[in-house]
């Protein structure tokens, strides 16, 4: 069977003092191949826990996740991960940093070189691909960071907040560059962010989760990322679905942070 099954899933962190936090409970979902599904949620929520479980990184209390019929025990090169900092080698070339999957599988240039030229001129880094990373925008460092997670041809991408460092227009060139190779690749993404502008833009499905603790509060199926493929993310944002959405999500989550802090107040 193909796609992602999230069933059940709930991760309870025990603390040093005795007590516990209980950072998911009973999250369930099933997202079919080249999907792109977006997450939001208020602080705590569990998004970017949720996220470490799916990438295998974390073993959850209870649940299972499966990848096309096969249970996730840990991780593995058909879930790729780009973090919000690239967490690239900086000392070796853009082309080194994008093969490096390849090589430490023990592939030869021939197998891959044609490959990641491809990725490099997709992601617009040709002209730059002997320069060291160090040398690179932060900008092109995340493009840096996407080819490199293609270069492995995951079945699944995760994305956690890989554009929450950039400024505005450097965000937004990216985010029209993840929805182009979204459907060039036929990859399944999800991506984590705490921006509702951008999850409305690239979320296909968008989750809201709630805490405490976290479980997905609700879920939109939205036209915006497909608008957004062949149009100017500009002009999708003018769409009046998409304003009527990002005023009841911004609420919807605003609500969430008054009840925490409340919560929080009670407790003081």
């Amino acid at each position: 069977m193909s796609g992602l099954t999230i069933e059940k899933i709930s991760m309870r962190f025990d603390l040093p003092n005795g007590s516990s936090v209980q950072a998911l409970k009973d999250v369930s979902l099933q997202l079919a191949e080249g999907e792109l599904l977006s997450v939001l949620g208020p602080s705590g929520c569990g998004k970017t826990t949720l996220l470490n479980i799916v990438a295998g990184f974390l073993a959850p209390t209870d649940g299972t996740i499966t990848l096309n019929g096969h249970r996730v025990k840990g991780p593995d090169a058909e879930r790729g991960m780009v973090f919000q900092q690239g967490a690239l080698f900086e000392w070796m070339s853009v082309r080194e940093n994008v093969s490096f999957g390849p090589r430490m599988a023990g592939k030869r240039e021939r197998d891959w070189g044609e490959h990641v030229d491809h990725l490099l001129d997709v992601v617009g880094l040709r002209d730059f691909k002997e320069k060291a990373v160090y040398e690179l925008s932060g900008g092109m460092q995340q493009r840096v960071a996407l080819a490199r997670c293609l270069a492995n041809d995951p079945d699944v991408i995760l994305m956690d907040e890989p554009l929450g460092a950039l400024d505005a227009l450097t965000r937004e060139k990216m985010q029209g560059l993840v929805l182009k190779l979204w459907k060039e690749t036929g990859k399944t993404i999800i991506l984590i962010t705490h921006s509702v502008e951008e999850a409305l833009l690239l979320g296909e499905r968008l989750l809201v989760m709630a805490p405490r603790p976290g479980r997905i509060h609700r879920e939109y199926r939205l036209p915006f990322a497909d608008m957004g493929v062949n149009a100017d993310l500009r002009e999708v944002k003018k769409h009046p679905d998409f304003s009527q959405k990002r005023e009841e999500i911004l609420s919807m989550i605003w609500d969430m942070e008054e009840e925490i802090m409340g919560r929080t107040e009670e407790s003081a």
